[in-house]
């Protein structure tokens, strides 16, 4: 059992170190909360005729385009802490970490809770700033599935920025980072109904695996929450979780020998 304390407080260290740094630099922070609901509120504005097209499934732009903007800020969050990480990796402070007594899956394990934790707080403004501009409410079901999958993302792109710091040791690496999750949500059904997509975007959008979670986010902002819109979602999201963790944890494992 006192094992068991001594890793919860070695992930918990890691999780109160990330929130600290909100805390202490809150101006670094602000990019992240603000840039997603500065393009929803940007792309609503431009795009918002969107909804009067035939065959679009939204009565309100927004609303669609809320889904969208959570799992943004959940890959922002997740590659913020990679970001973070190969900061540390630099500096010589994850050091420390690597030499303590905690196994390697606590330590990857407090990175990405803290990941998950950390996307909360742009996702909540998102949602909040969204619903007062008439975004649909989802109902309590929809809300609790689209926030629990949106930070199940965050740690799951944490995970992928986190292969990518172990990887390069260098926060250089911060734009691949970024980009490569940015596009991971950008070419799915992000801005209109996979029917009314064409040509090589419709291509990509429909084999994305990302398109699928992100389905499963829009129940509820956008018709109802049902299974057969669920289970796919929640498939996508423990396949990629379960790989990417296990390649991060391989990371971890060579970079401690």
């Amino acid at each position: 059992m006192s094992h068991w304390r001594a890793d919860a407080a070695v992930a918990g260290q890691l999780i109160r170190r990330n929130f600290n740094e909100i805390l202490r630099v809150p101006g670094g922070a602000l990019p992240g909360i603000l840039a997603p609901t500065i393009f929803l509120i940007g792309l609503t504005s431009v795009f918002g005729d969107l909804q009067r097209l035939p065959g679009f499934t939204a009565d309100e732009f927004i609303s669609f385009l809320i889904p969208v903007t959570m799992l943004q800020a959940a890959a922002f969050s997740g590659a913020a802490t990679g970001v973070n990480l190969a900061r540390d990796v630099e500096l010589g402070w994850f050091d420390r970490i690597l030499v303590s007594r905690a196994p390697r899956p606590v330590i990857l394990g407090g990175l990405l809770a803290a990941a998950s934790l950390r996307s909360l707080l742009p996702i909540t403004f998102a949602l909040a700033v969204a619903l007062s501009l008439g975004a649909e409410f989802p109902g309590l079901d929809g809300l609790l599935l689209a926030v629990a999958i949106a930070c199940t993302f965050a740690g799951i792109t944490a995970a992928w920025a986190t292969i990518l710091a172990l990887r390069f040791r260098t926060q250089a690496a911060a734009p691949l980072m970024q980009s490569t999750v940015f596009m991971a949500v950008l070419f799915t059904t992000s801005y209109a109904p996979e029917p009314l997509l064409s040509g090589w975007f419709a291509d990509i959008a429909h084999y994305n695996p990302v398109t699928q979670v992100l389905e499963a986010v829009r129940q509820g902002f956008v018709g109802g929450v049902t299974w057969a819109d669920t289970w796919p979602g929640l498939i996508v999201v423990a396949a990629l979780g379960a790989s990417l963790v296990a390649l991060a944890l391989r990371g971890l494992v060579r970079m401690g020998h």
